[in-house]
């Protein structure tokens, strides 16, 4: 039951954003777009009382606990660029906003960019791990959590995976792409 309360907040989650962009933007309603797209976070809070009532009922701890952390992580650190990058594009489809802004395809500006994300993934994880940590906590029992205690490393090997994004960046900045036979071309007007 709980893998599918988690796919309904998925799905919840983006009707919300959609209906308040929709609000916000075609529809001109700025005040209920706004309340809108302030409701985004309760599709975790759903989540999480769920999540809390069905281990208090005695419901020994499985993928979907494990995975409704993770969720609730990554939901809460991302979600905020998440709302930003969608309400850009609704922005400029339907209000004459500026075009989206893309993310930085080279220098240190695309290193920036790259250990903000990873900063994020890090926040995500300790979260999701804290998530995790509280549920054993509560349900006190070794033998019911165990499945949430495996989920600690899972998490940390994601981390560790997506730590070689930045690093590689880092080390390796990418280069312009369109670069041409004459330098003088792609040099600042004076």
């Amino acid at each position: 039951m709980l893998i599918a309360v988690i796919a309904a907040c998925e799905i919840g989650f983006w009707v919300v954003l959609a209906a308040g962009l929709a609000a916000r933007y075609p529809l001109r309603l700025r005040r209920t777009g706004t309340a809108l797209l302030l409701c985004v976070p309760l599709v975790d809070v759903v989540l999480l009382a769920t999540t809390v009532i069905d281990l208090r009922g005695g419901a020994t701890a499985g993928t979907g606990h494990g995975l409704a952390a993770a969720y609730l992580g990554y939901s809460v650190a991302f979600g905020h660029s998440m709302v930003r990058w969608a309400d850009e594009r609704f922005a400029h489809r339907f209000a004459g906003g500026p075009p989206p802004r893309g993310k930085p395809g080279y220098g240190s500006a695309r290193v920036r960019y790259e250990w903000r994300e990873f900063g994020k993934a890090a926040l995500a994880t300790a979260l999701a791990c804290g998530l995790l940590l509280a549920m054993v906590a509560l349900v006190g029992d070794a033998d019911r959590t165990e499945a949430l205690t495996a989920w600690l490393g899972r998490l940390g090997t994601v981390l560790a995976i997506w730590s070689l994004w930045p690093i590689t960046h880092t080390l390796w900045p990418a280069k312009p792409k369109d670069v041409s036979q004459d330098p003088a071309e792609h040099a600042p007007p004076r």
